[in-house]
């Protein structure tokens, strides 16, 4: 795998991988992170490749101007929580308060927004919420989950292993808290069926409800979640 970049203003960086399975050069924008991917055949020329994607450059461009822009934490900027847009202002206080409209953060000697402490925080608001989920839809089941980790995933929005694991994404605390909810429901359901038969989505009807709204807000909104940084 090598790193490239298509010239241009500005510079747009491409990511080229060989495949022993590839026929022939292939183009991919990742919706989750607007990632450029050429994906080549082992014997076919780096620079075969990049004019590949010299060609392609307007519908790249075109792609890349289509996605919503990431989105930055600092003092004024809104964050969604339990799907509710909140704006991040700066506290006197020492705890982060959660509020109607806002987030109201304590404010460092320095001015500067605390991006780490944000995150830890709608890491921490997301364990209380996914494990109370859990804990709820695993009592209806009569089952229990050996433990509960997260992580900042981009292929999925949670997982259930073997041994009971259940593993999610601390983004779904940005969304609506049925979409929350359904997605624990969906995990906690493979305790008892790892499979998606529809003996599966028959059991998370019986432990969510109806769950077509949530589950299609995901697929229209989910990558949204990704847009925010928190990276300091």
């Amino acid at each position: 795998m090598s790193e490239h970049h298509l010239p241009g203003d500005p510079p747009v960086p491409l990511t080229l991988r060989r495949s022993a399975r590839a026929r022939r050069i292939s183009l991919r924008i990742s919706g989750l992170d607007g990632r450029v991917t050429l994906t080549l055949p082992l014997r076919v020329p780096e620079g075969e490749a990049l004019a590949f994607a010299q060609e392609k450059e307007e519908w790249i461009r075109g792609h890349l101007a289509q996605r919503p822009e990431a989105v930055k934490l600092s003092w004024g900027a809104t964050l969604p929580l339990d799907g509710q847009p909140r704006r991040i202002i700066a506290g006197s206080g020492r705890r982060i308060l959660l509020e109607e409209g806002r987030l109201v953060v304590p404010q460092g000697t320095d001015g500067t927004t605390p991006v780490a402490r944000i995150r830890r925080y709608v890491q921490e608001l997301a364990r209380d919420r996914l494990a109370a989920a859990s804990d709820h839809y695993a009592s209806a089941l009569g089952r229990n989950y050996s433990r509960i980790s997260l992580r900042d995933t981009r292929s999925r929005w949670g997982s259930c292993s073997s041994d009971g694991a259940l593993m999610y994404s601390w983004r779904l605390v940005m969304a609506p808290p049925e979409v929350l909810r359904y997605v624990a429901a969906h995990e906690v359901a493979h305790l008892q069926e790892m499979n998606h038969s529809q003996a599966f989505w028959d059991l998370v009807q019986q432990l969510y409800g109806h769950y077509d709204g949530a589950r299609g807000w995901l697929r229209s909104h989910g990558n949204d979640l990704h847009r925010f940084r928190f990276e300091s």
